[in-house]
């Protein structure tokens, strides 16, 4: 006897006719710019958690003391990579999303604001730099209520998108329902456009995000070398999308860490692909709660 399957995932998905709900003013593609920032979120042993972190530029675990080398690495993102990345970000007047561990907020709450300040999204990424998978439900709750006042203290508003680091839980997005407040999440990798789920009783919208046009593609095995790789593989996923968007409107995530593309040597990547997205017609770039917002709308869902 074959042995018993889960019945539960879905693979079609929209089988291939997603509905046709236009973006705003008739663009082909929205295309949200996704800032994850983890910097003081980290497993650090100084900062009174059980282990280091041991991947950034190379992959070492210091354990049992402190790890002032893995530190410095990641202090580089708020320090020198946040501000070229914000820089370019104003001069191709993009609006993107800060997805934010409440425990970076919480040690440089200026961060946020100025992200606020520049018309930017503030979404939560968790409390520390960790899956939820393994959590208990009570953990994982504690972990979503840390990270939503910790934004909430730094920029006056709480928090309507989550994303967990890596693997989430069966229960997080019954916690997050539970919660309350969260308009979508992005805990998934299987789509080009938005979809709803069904949590309990209730509508629950998730807005699809990408490992692949992603800068942790830097570090070592992801394929990246070259701020070139990195906008030569954004820039394709880009022209593909947004030719099928002349049918069917499409979304494009592309995701960034300051620690990682605000390195001088990878920079120029990400410029580059705003470059080429700036220079067509027909593309919306937007904030992932403004894609929500518009998503559900046009759903007729609020």
């Amino acid at each position: 006897m074959p042995p018993a399957l889960r019945t539960d995932r879905d693979f079609r998905g929209y089988g291939g006719q997603p509905p046709n709900l236009p973006w705003p003013n008739g663009a082909r593609l929205a295309l949200s710019i996704v800032v994850n920032v983890e910097e003081g979120a980290e497993l650090s042993i100084g900062q009174g958690d059980e282990r280091n972190e041991s991947v950034y530029e190379v992959e070492e675990e210091v354990t049992g003391v402190g790890d002032l080398c893995m530190e410095s690495h990641f202090e580089y993102g708020p320090r020198a990579g946040w501000p070229r990345i914000r820089a370019i970000l104003k001069r191709y007047g993009v609006s993107a999303t800060v997805n934010a561990s409440g425990r970076a907020v919480a040690l440089s709450p200026w961060l946020a604001q100025q992200a606020v300040a520049d018309g930017h999204e503030v979404a939560a990424r968790g409390w520390r730099s960790e899956r939820h998978a393994e959590m208990g439900e009570a953990q994982e709750r504690e972990a979503i209520a840390l990270a939503v006042a910790a934004i909430t203290d730094a920029i006056g508003t709480p928090p309507v998108g989550w994303q967990t680091r890596s693997a989430t839980s069966i229960n997080t997005r019954r916690l997050l329902k539970e919660h309350g407040g969260f308009l979508y999440d992005s805990n998934a990798y299987n789509d080009d456009i938005p979809y709803m789920v069904e949590v309990g009783s209730e509508g629950h919208l998730v807005l699809p995000s990408a490992f692949d046009t992603n800068d942790m593609r830097f570090q070592r095995g992801g394929g990246f070398v070259f701020g070139e790789d990195f906008a030569r593989y954004c820039i394709d996923a880009f022209d593909r999308l947004y030719d099928e968007g002349a049918v069917t409107p499409r979304m494009m995530s592309v995701v960034v860490h300051p620690r990682i593309i605000g390195r001088p040597g990878r920079i120029v990547g990400l410029e580059r692909f705003l470059a080429h997205a700036a220079s067509r017609s027909g593309v919306w770039f937007a904030r992932r709660d403004a894609i929500a917002r518009h998503w559900l709308s046009a759903l007729g869902r609020r």
